[in-house]
């Protein structure tokens, strides 16, 4: 695996630039094929979660609390960045046949 480049510590710094720490475990990622999102008047939450097939449980991978604000600037980054790849691949197929995950959770949940 590639190193990551190091910053020149010469070079001027931003005021404005956020440092942010990837530990490799994270840097490596998870795999799902399924988010339920559920929110209440405070934050949003976004479960990131592995359905496989022939498997009796899916199992939550990531669990991601935001605010709201948060949650409407990742709604826009996340579709600027679809617009982006459909246009560098072309666009993205949503598959009509699409499997109905009885998950049973309760009230109002978003799938995606």
């Amino acid at each position: 695996m590639n190193q990551p480049q190091q910053p020149d510590p010469n070079a001027p710094q931003d005021p404005n630039a956020i440092n942010i720490e990837l530990s490799e475990e994270i840097a490596e990622g998870e795999y799902a094929n399924l988010a339920m999102i559920a929110h209440s008047n405070s934050e949003f939450v976004v479960d990131f979660i592995r359905l496989m097939p022939g498997l009796p449980k899916a199992k939550v991978k990531a669990r991601i609390v935001i605010t709201p604000e948060h949650a409407k600037r990742l709604h826009a980054a996340l579709g600027e960045n679809i617009e982006r790849y459909e246009q560098a691949f072309g666009t993205i197929k949503a598959q009509q046949d699409t499997p109905n995950y009885p998950m049973g959770f309760g009230g109002k949940i978003g799938e995606a």
